[in-house]
């Protein structure tokens, strides 16, 4: 058996982290950037939480909550201006994978200059702010990885900035900021984490470790299905939500994505598509291309979720996002030229071409 295994973020989880452990914020500088969206950390008690903590460690801070869906690289070196006029020395990120993401590209170019044209290099020094992150989602698993996913508007697409200095050093798991989540966010970001299990554990990249984390994630998402959909989640059930979430974060730091993520890209950028939202239109179907090639490991998956058939998991998906978006044939041409283009579809333990990236996406949206 052999592998390679690193989690350097230190992940504190339970109820109330964030003030019990206010210390940490004083270790790490004198003064933190905010970074958050516009309003759901101060509507979800997230927000509070943090700036009371700042006040018993005697840190300063300022909040930078400029951060969009799906952010810009520009929004990313206008934060790490921002950091660097007002003097800030570490990072605090409150939110989804949104303001998670940004986070690090801010960290890294509040502490480095580095140019537009090298900011995807990989090439840089070790010089990153400290990080803390703190999910408000239970999808993206962004608060354990080393990446950045940023919108790309140049190549029209999401771009990931990805090195091992960007490992958040601390992430606060506390599923009480997730209450007031709506349906649909919640279906989104338990499926985009449910992808992110799936595709890791289906990966060339995948080890025995990754695989444990795979399926204790695939299988508490998956126990939760009923109650996500009839929006029916006590508490317990949002904490245990976000574990999962985390665990499947654990496992892309180690495997990256495949084909899925590949082709959702472009579902976001050019139809305006939920990441997670897009990654589950796509998920049933791309495991019925791997049944083809692997049944084996695709049934080891369904088993997991206690189902017999991939058909049994894509009416569960079908049940979960409803009528799906309208996509034309020369659209899917287009996003399939950019899905061959992206780094991840090599990840795939089979890797779908041209043709079947065409039949996935008529199958799903055209009814082909």
């Amino acid at each position: 058996m052999k592998f390679a295994f690193n989690m350097p973020t230190k992940i504190i989880s339970g109820r109330d982290v964030i003030i019990s452990n206010y210390k940490i914020f004083s270790s790490l500088g004198k003064k933190a950037i905010i970074v958050t969206g516009r309003h759901s950390a101060e509507a979800n008690g997230s927000l509070a939480d943090v700036l009371s903590a700042l006040k018993l460690a005697g840190v300063g801070y300022d909040i930078f909550n400029n951060i969009m869906s799906n952010p810009t690289i520009d929004i990313v070196y206008d934060g790490a201006k921002f950091a660097k006029e007002h003097g800030d020395d570490f990072v605090v990120a409150i939110g989804g994978g949104s303001p998670m993401d940004a986070a690090k590209a801010i960290a890294l170019l509040a502490a480095q200059d580095i140019s537009r044209e090298s900011l995807f290099s990989g090439k840089y020094t070790d010089e990153i702010l400290p990080m803390v992150f703190i999910p408000t989602t239970a999808g993206t698993g962004s608060e354990v990885t080393q990446y950045s996913i940023l919108t790309n508007d140049e190549l029209e697409t999401k771009t990931t900035l990805s090195s091992p200095i960007m490992f958040p050093d601390y992430a606060f798991l506390d599923g009480k900021y997730m209450c007031s989540l709506g349906k649909n966010t919640t279906i989104n970001t338990a499926i985009d984490a449910l992808s992110h299990a799936i595709e890791g554990f289906l990966n060339k990249k995948a080890n025995e470790m990754t695989a444990i984390y795979s399926e204790k994630a695939i299988r508490i998402i998956s126990s939760l299905f009923k109650k996500i959909e009839e929006n029916d989640l006590s508490l317990e059930d949002r904490d245990n939500l976000l574990f999962a979430s985390t665990l499947a974060g654990i496992v892309i730091s180690h495997t990256g994505t495949t084909a899925v993520h590949s082709m959702g890209y472009s579902l976001t950028y050019f139809k305006d598509i939920d990441h997670g939202r897009a990654n589950g239109l796509l998920l049933g179907r791309y495991l019925e291309f791997l049944y083809d090639y692997i049944p084996d490991k695709v049934n080891e998956v369904l088993s997991f979720m206690n189902m017999n058939s991939v058909s049994e998991f894509k009416d569960k998906l079908d049940s979960l996002f409803g009528e799906k978006e309208k996509i034309t044939k020369e659209e899917i041409v287009i996003f399939v030229g950019k899905a061959l283009a992206a780094k991840n579809l090599q990840n795939s333990l089979i890797v779908p071409g041209n043709d079947d990236l065409i039949k996935i996406l008529e199958d799903v949206f055209l009814g082909a």
